[in-house]
């Protein structure tokens, strides 16, 4: 089980807790994850990533193991210790000011 932790504003809109588990075959990606979490979760389709182009939406960041891996592919497979549920994948909606 693959554990992924959200955004208030997610967590709101999905009617869940901080912290969801989903089933992911391996090699875990970020991809997976977020096909998984979306049809677990439906209504978080369009929210993390465009539906069209599927590519992250800007202000949305994602962590594991103090390492950001927003910028990976998202073919990329997740680091050992997510895909085993040792660590969560954080979904983090960043901020952005001036």
């Amino acid at each position: 089980m693959i554990r992924v932790t959200l955004p208030q504003h997610l967590r709101t809109l999905a009617g869940t807790g901080t912290e969801v588990e989903l089933h992911v075959d391996d090699p875990a990606t970020q991809r997976r994850v977020l096909d998984a979490l979306e049809a677990t979760y439906p209504v978080l389709r369009g929210t993390i990533r465009d539906p069209a182009t599927q590519q992250r939406r800007a202000f949305i960041r994602f962590f594991a193991c103090q390492e950001d891996l927003s910028h990976d592919s998202p073919d990329t497979p997740l680091p050992t210790a997510v895909s085993t549920g040792e660590e969560p994948l954080h979904v983090v909606g960043a901020m952005a000011g001036g």
